[in-house]
């Protein structure tokens, strides 16, 4: 059990190098968008919201969740993570990292409607799994809710619209998939993996040594399921390479990220799902089989800005 949920609902919460600046929202301007991010700093989809957030230079303060108890959040019915609370005048609780992303992203735009109107045209809508669970899914999660004259001056041609959904649905559809049976790969990367979590995150002393060897071995085995549910090759590493160079090649040679000059939401997404890898076997063999180097420290130069 502590193993699945270190593993962040389906063994997706993984080691990273990626340090984390301190925020505060405190140091927001009086009426500012105040904002409070509950996260697992090892988990792909915090790590989304992150970018997201750093880039957009938005003050935020850090509560890391203990992920076996999870009593940091036990204030929210819904009980995954990212969770962000923002206050634009009043309170107000967004749930799955694309909602947050495509929900602030819109209010940064459009000042027209409130934050608490704006979270409100992303429904959830329960769904079963093929597993039999039920869950909660947001259909339009990739969409900006922006008027006529605001999609145009954000999204000059439809074309880039429709380039920027396609890719951030395909980093939370099947890149954040290939995360966990690589950096899980073999009894020692899994070791790794959860030597890191254990140091980096929110752990009671016992719970830390359970959670390293306990977790490390349990998660190995449940990267072997995840590798044939998601029909990946023998090698998993050759899915992880293949789909960064896919990443590559759709930027192209002559833009520097898939936004032009700067970096839209999908760079940033991908950039955020890739980023737990830092500092493991499976993120060095990345770099070193793979043509991701040159976009990836541009956008490591460009959010560290």
């Amino acid at each position: 059990g502590a193993a699945f949920a270190l593993g962040g609902s389906a063994g997706l919460c993984l080691a990273a190098r990626q340090r984390l600046r301190e925020h505060s929202a405190a140091e927001l301007p009086s009426g500012s968008l105040q904002l409070t991010l509950y996260q697992y700093k090892t988990c792909p989809f915090c790590s989304k919201v992150r970018a997201f957030l750093d880039y957009h230079g938005l003050p935020y303060e850090i509560v890391e969740v203990n992920p076996i108890m999870r009593k940091e959040i036990k204030f929210s019915s819904y009980r995954k993570v990212p969770i962000l609370l923002a206050n634009a005048g009043s309170p107000l609780q967004l749930n799955d990292s694309s909602v947050i992303i495509s929900a602030i992203k819109t209010y940064l735009i459009s000042r027209r409607n409130s934050l608490e109107e704006i979270v409100s045209f992303y429904p959830p809508i329960k769904t079963v799994t093929e597993q039999g669970k039920e869950v909660l899914e947001y259909e339009n999660k990739y969409w900006l809710m922006l008027d006529e004259k605001e999609t145009k001056r954000v999204y000059p041609v439809k074309e880039v619209r429709v380039e920027e959904m396609k890719w951030r649905k395909w980093a939370d559809d099947w890149l954040v998939h290939l995360i966990s049976p690589n950096v899980y790969r073999t009894p020692k990367e899994a070791l790794a993996s959860f030597d890191y979590i254990v140091r980096e995150g929110k752990f009671g002393t016992l719970e830390g040594l359970f959670a390293k060897y306990v977790g490390a071995l349990a998660m190995f085995f449940v990267s072997k399921r995840l590798k044939k549910r998601h029909q990946l090759r023998d090698d998993v590493r050759e899915d992880l390479y293949e789909a960064v160079n896919e990443w590559v090649k759709a930027v192209g040679k002559n833009r520097l990220f898939m936004g032009g000059n700067q970096p839209n939401l999908a760079d940033l997404a991908v950039y955020g799902v890739l980023r737990v890898m830092e500092g493991l076997e499976a993120f060095d063999d990345m770099m070193v089989h793979t043509n991701i180097q040159p976009w990836y420290q541009r956008m490591e130069e460009v959010i560290q800005k």
